[in-house]
């Protein structure tokens, strides 16, 4: 059963694009449940750096690559532009796509997210996640002719499908709580996070309300036959082994009881699911899914928003019903000044081995990084990584490229590669 994706809910949740002051003041600060102090610093013999390749960017919120391509890196500015970086010289090369006239930026808006399609040595197909002039969620496809790879075809755009944020009284649309991000999983599939939509709360129960597809993770099939032949916005077919399809619920839905994934991954050595979910007032958190062949990661989990704020009842206070749900592996306080995750990637690269199956995610507002291993089902190793703060300004993403080396980006414009130093 499919459903159209629908309303948008908050006012005081992910403080991504906000001042820091406004950031410190919207949460509330304060809450237990997370660990009792920060994480201790990694082990002798094992160093990191922050390399960095520029900054001069505008507002940076991710980089990706596509497969195979170790000479390019593809950076994702919130106004609207995708840029082209030269991965040996750190050189800027150009502008790849700017759409900017069609996105709206306000609060965390923006263009959001961007995937390379698997195939993309052949088809030159990528896809973003924007929000529209109107304020609603777009993904779109475009295409790269073969004779410019460093300048995709802005006319080529096609939609994949655009989900409304209009809020039930079908006036208001809040500019909070977008999520943004796309990737393709190891089956092919098109994956895209969705925030609970914005408001306090989220007032409007969608994250988790299964006719709605805010405050979800979608799975996409986007090389199959458009399964909704007579509407142009859904250019897209339902994966046979969405959990909700022919039951109940909204077809597209993969997981739910999300508030606002920024910056899930997949683990590309394990194919392990991992979405750090921003907290309301209290508690910031990291949900693990392990891969099952056959399976996939995270299928029809229900990861506890808003009836949980990570470990911590929500919707009621106090007494709430904890089954069914799937607490985090990791989480942390609203303490020291943080305030919202960034979540990251499990290294996979080889310029550090030791660190190959460490998991790095950061804080926006306290500015650290850390990172874990999961192991057994539980989080182990966590370190504090204090050489990889970025100098003066706040972390807006992480970024992986075609090697698995990883990357910061800061709302100043910085990019810098984890690097020995």
């Amino acid at each position: 059963m499919r459903v159209e994706g629908v309303s948008l809910r908050k006012t005081c949740g992910f403080r991504l694009f906000a001042l820091a002051l406004l950031l410190a003041a919207c949460g509330g600060g304060g809450g237990g449940g997370g660990s009792g102090g920060p994480p201790p610093p990694p082990p002798s013999g094992i160093a990191l750096g922050l390399e960095q390749i520029t900054v001069s960017l505008t507002f940076p919120l991710f980089l990706t690559a596509p497969p195979g391509d170790m000479l390019r890196l593809f950076v994702v500015e919130k106004g609207g532009v995708i840029k082209v970086v030269d991965r040996a010289t750190n050189a800027l090369i150009g502008t790849f796509l700017n759409i900017s006239s069609l996105v709206s930026t306000t609060g965390e808006q923006g263009l959001l997210g961007l995937a390379f399609h698997p195939n993309y040595d052949l088809n030159g197909f990528f896809y973003v996640n924007l929000i529209n002039l109107n304020g609603d969620t777009e993904i779109r496809r475009y295409h790269v002719p073969s004779i410019t790879p460093n300048v995709a075809d802005p006319a080529s755009s096609t939609p994949v499908v655009t989900i409304s944020q209009l809020m039930p009284d079908g006036i208001t649309r809040f500019s909070n709580h977008k999520a943004g991000w796309l990737g393709f999983g190891q089956d092919g599939f098109l994956y895209a996070a969705l925030g609970d939509g914005g408001g306090g709360g989220d007032p409007g129960e969608n994250a988790e309300n299964l006719n709605s597809l805010l405050g979800k993770m979608l799975r996409l099939d986007v090389d199959a036959p458009d399964a909704f032949p007579g509407d142009p916005n859904r250019n897209y077919a339902i994966p046979a082994g969405n959990p909700f399809f022919g039951f109940p619920g909204a077809d597209e839905i993969w997981a739910y009881g999300l508030r606002n994934p920024w910056r899930p991954s997949f683990d590309r050595g394990t194919g392990d699911f991992y979405i750090a979910d921003v907290g309301e007032g209290r508690q910031e958190e990291v949900n693990v899914s392990t891969f099952v062949i056959g399976v996939g990661a995270g299928r029809g989990v229900n990861f506890g928003w808003d009836t949980m704020e990570g470990s911590l009842c929500f919707e009621p206070m106090t007494g709430c019903s904890m089954g069914g749900l799937t607490l985090p592996v990791i989480e942390y306080a609203h303490t020291g000044g943080a305030c919202s995750i960034t979540g990251g990637y499990v290294y996979r690269g080889t310029a550090v081995p030791a660190l190959q199956g460490t998991y790095f995610y950061a804080d926006y507002c306290a500015g650290f990084v850390r990172s874990f291993r999961f192991v057994n089902g539980m989080a182990t190793e966590q370190t504090d990584w204090a050489a990889l703060r970025p100098p003066g300004a706040f972390i807006t993403s992480f970024g992986e490229d075609a090697a698995g080396e990883l990357y910061i980006m800061t709302s100043g414009g910085g990019l810098f590669r984890i690097a020995p130093p």
